[in-house]
């Protein structure tokens, strides 16, 4: 039977990043199937990421695969967020009376638990925890779940492209008295976690650009995506999205002398001016490179940049890996019995993001540093989420973090 997926599940991490949410078990179907494996491949993503060698040390077919996951992991994970959601307010069609108060209220503990346990593991661990942010992403949905399919499509791509401006507007604005008084009167920011200001404008993954990839998501998750019509769709809009971001910025990057610098600028500084677990310092201390330099990085498309090109690029990598993955398990069952291990990983991803957090920071992996040249620790985090997932599946129906998250929402049933 399909996994139902987590929050990361929820759809996690950094670079998330992290986790959404996980439905009611429903009907073993393809697509979920699909989904599943679209989130493993998620995963994966973030331990090269945070777990392999630095961009500088990659190489060959290494530099080639971190490159294709820089950002694009966590803007994946965002998206299936959204899809995420959608499998509990209703997919094709919303849910609405008590049923849909009932969803939303469980959409809103996942929301406030996910936002806890990622300031706790902040404040533990240190770093960029991307599960803070996915739960302000959840509140800020709520109140977008009944809408149709193009009406969350138009939201997110006005989104893409009002956002990064008022953001890079926004940050240029802050001095630090202005960072330090606002901190002041963060309960958040005092107790030593991720505080609302870096939740919401200067965090790794702050809420004001990324929010265009969960209601990306979203919309996804309100169309039919059994019908073989929308999958073609899908199939043409995905890479063509990739196609025209990244192809516009670099043809204005010839042209263009500042475009050209900042994203030269943007390259020598990396996501975020680091991506490691264990060298980003606190995350309201890392703010990405549109935080700096001049607005021509606004026609840039570098990784966590946040700029308009990115956004539209990873929303167009994630439809295509989405589409690909659903299409595959269902067309292709000896790829779908073979994959099974890996599907499982999808299944409980909340599960695989924190544990490879805790567990790399326990056994002070040199994650992200500019020394870590090996992709051992990758390897052996993906081999053991896959033996860890399988053999845990062969006798629970979800992961153990998504067991108690499934179990914390059970007073959203008792809503009258």
């Amino acid at each position: 039977m399909t996994k139902t997926p987590p929050p990361q599940d929820t759809s996690a991490a950094p670079e998330t990043s992290p986790p959404g949410p996980q439905p009611d078990p429903a009907p073993s179907t393809a697509r979920l199937v699909g989904v599943d494996l679209a989130r493993a491949l998620a995963v994966f993503g973030m331990y090269v990421v945070h777990l392999g060698p630095s961009a500088a040390n990659a190489d060959g077919v290494g530099a080639v695969v971190r490159h294709l996951v820089e950002g694009r992991s966590a803007a994946l994970f965002a998206t299936l967020a959204g899809f995420s959601l959608m499998l509990i307010a209703g997919r094709l069609e919303p849910k609405t009376g008590l049923a849909g108060r009932q969803a939303k209220a469980r959409i809103a503990i996942r929301a406030v638990i996910l936002l806890a346990l990622g300031t706790v593991m902040a404040m533990a661990y240190g770093g960029v925890v991307i599960l803070a942010f996915y739960g302000l992403y959840f509140l800020l949905a709520l109140p977008l779940v009944r809408l149709s399919a193009r009406t969350l499509a138009i939201i997110a791509a006005g989104l893409a492209v009002v956002m990064p401006p008022l953001a890079f507007a926004l940050r240029s604005l802050l001095t630090e008295d202005i960072t330090a008084a606002l901190k002041a009167y963060d309960p958040l920011d005092r107790i030593g976690g991720v505080g609302v200001l870096d939740l919401l404008l200067t965090g790794f993954y702050p809420a004001i650009t990324w929010m265009a990839f969960v209601i990306a998501g979203m919309a996804l998750g309100r169309l039919d995506l059994t019908s073989g019509n929308v999958r073609r769709r899908l199939a043409v809009v995905g890479p063509a999205l990739v196609v025209f971001a990244y192809g516009t910025s670099w043809l204005l990057s010839q042209l263009i002398d500042g475009v050209r610098e900042a994203a030269e600028m943007q390259s020598a500084a990396g996501p975020g001016s680091g991506s490691g677990l264990k060298d980003l310092g606190s995350a309201g201390d890392m703010m990405p490179p549109d935080a700096v330099g001049s607005a021509w990085s606004l026609l840039t498309a570098g990784p966590h940049s946040g700029m308009t090109f990115d956004i539209i690029g990873c929303v167009g990598v994630a439809i295509t890996v989405i589409v690909l993955a659903m299409a595959a398990v269902d067309r292709l069952p000896l790829l779908r019995r073979l994959a099974a291990p890996i599907i499982t990983v999808g299944t409980m991803s909340l599960t695989a993001y924190v544990g490879h957090f805790v567990l790399s920071s326990q056994m002070a992996v040199p994650a992200g540093t500019e020394s870590q040249s090996s992709w051992t620790p990758v390897l052996v985090f993906i081999f053991g989420a896959v033996v860890f997932a399988w053999i845990w599946s062969r006798f629970f129906r979800r992961g153990p973090l998504e067991y108690l998250l499934n179990l914390a929402t059970t007073p959203a049933k008792h809503l009258r």
